[in-house]
């Protein structure tokens, strides 16, 4: 791929679908034909057909689904039923994946947020009996995001009209002749390169003002990142680059402090006034020159004043959001350059949330070298294309949406824009920011 970045550089520096939400949760699931299929054999050590993962807040759509799997003859094991009392749910979730012949995942907003970070957190115990099973991922909602680890299997959508039929064609397959359709260990970037992971959220979320800057955990590396991020300490440091924009840099944004600050200027802006009147005055009519002129002077200074804070208090509420926005972005281009490393990118929408892709730029900074062979600072161009660049190119890519056509040339990622080119076609509009 070829995308002139020498030039875009160089003449910035001159210049210096989501499909809609549907929400099935409280329809019953639609009803199953059992005259179409017919369950598997059950094998040795096998008295499941199927093992069923959901959240408590789906119960109502995954027990009318699990009613009419068992009446098409499939044997379901679910935890609020088949678990073994007294023992710890790892040690349930493993024997009763390990009794089924399949692995059904209902994906929800908050499974996602539970009981995957649960699975994904202890994927050691579970690969030997989940590289052997195939995983089924249903997606309850649209727009629910996909964890990485199932990011590479076709999952089905039960907002599908010929959802049911799909399911149970699935699940009467025997596992012989379903391919590539187990979660594996974690892999090189063939497989997630450009995918979304689970977004970071503001410990502080709740009752955050637009003109304060969210907090960020950085005790421990988040469920979603454990295997992915080898140092944890670079992730440390990458989160305090982004919490230390709270300590420097909304300081004075509290509405009564400024308003402060601006009442204590006008009245020293007025009492020079007054000085320099009084260093004017001739000594006949001082008295009545100072009189007149401090009248005149306080009623002008007060009009101004109420004029002036009514308009500097509309200009703060309309850019209190963007100034943080734009201070996030920032920080979360410096704490990128760190990431990077690991595959990792960072980026914001908002002041209480943080997105996260794993992606891998190896291709696109060998482009920057390529570039800027003769100029022999490529790995500076590099580091501010991701200082300036690489929050937006991240949000672009989790929302899969980018502010312009994608390109017609080859790029480094497939499917998608890579940095690269975000970088080029930015540069060409003008974007250094």
């Amino acid at each position: 791929m070829k995308v002139d970045l020498s030039e875009s550089f160089s003449k910035t520096m001159e210049a210096e679908n989501s499909p809609q939400m549907v929400d099935i949760k409280s329809q019953p699931a639609v009803s199953l034909s059992p005259s179409l299929y017919f369950p598997p054999m059950l094998g040795d050590g096998e008295s499941y057909h199927v093992f069923i993962s959901y959240s408590s807040t789906d119960y109502q759509w995954t027990h009318s689904l699990i009613k009419q799997l068992e009446s098409c003859g499939l044997q379901v094991c679910y935890h609020d039923r088949d678990f073994t009392p007294g023992r710890t749910v790892l040690e349930n979730m493993s024997d009763c994946i390990h009794q089924s012949q399949k692995v059904l995942l209902v994906l929800s907003p908050e499974f996602v947020r539970s009981r995957w970070c649960l699975l994904e957190a202890n994927m050691s115990l579970f690969r030997d009996c989940l590289g052997r099973k195939p995983i089924v991922p249903v997606l309850l909602e649209s727009g629910v995001s996909v964890p990485l680890h199932l990011c590479h299997l076709t999952y089905l959508e039960a907002y599908d009209p010929d959802f049911t039929n799909k399911l149970l064609k699935v699940l009467c397959t025997s596992n012989q002749q379903l391919q590539g359709s187990t979660v594996v260990p974690f892999q090189p970037p063939s497989i997630y390169n450009g995918k979304a992971l689970q977004p970071l959220h503001a410990v502080n979320d709740e009752g955050l003002n637009k003109w304060e800057s969210g907090q960020f955990s950085d005790m421990e590396v988040p469920d979603q990142l454990r295997l992915i991020i080898e140092d944890q300490e670079r992730y440390r440091k990458a989160v305090k680059i982004i919490n230390d924009v709270a300590h420097k840099k909304v300081w004075l944004r509290p509405i009564w402090l400024r308003v402060l600050i601006y009442i204590i200027g006008v009245i020293l802006f007025l009492l020079m006034g007054i000085f320099f009147i009084f260093m004017m005055g001739t000594s006949i009519h001082l008295e009545f020159a100072l009189g007149t002129a401090a009248y005149v002077l306080t009623c002008v200074s007060l009009c101004c004043l109420l004029i002036g804070l009514i308009i500097q208090i509309g200009l703060w509420q309309k850019d209190d959001e963007k100034y943080i926005l734009r201070e996030m972005q920032k920080a979360l281009g410096q704490a990128n350059l760190l990431l990077s490393e690991e595959k990792v990118l960072m980026g914001c929408l908002s002041n209480s949330k943080i997105h996260l892709v794993y992606v891998s730029l190896d291709n696109c900074k060998n482009e920057f070298a390529e570039a800027f062979s003769e100029h022999d600072c490529a790995e500076v161009m590099f580091q501010r294309a991701l200082i300036f660049f690489s929050s937006g190119y991240t949000c672009c890519l989790a929302k899969r949406h980018f502010p312009f056509p994608k390109p017609n040339s080859t790029n480094h990622l497939e499917g998608a824009v890579c940095f690269c080119q975000y970088v080029s076609q930015q540069l060409s509009r003008g974007q250094w920011k």
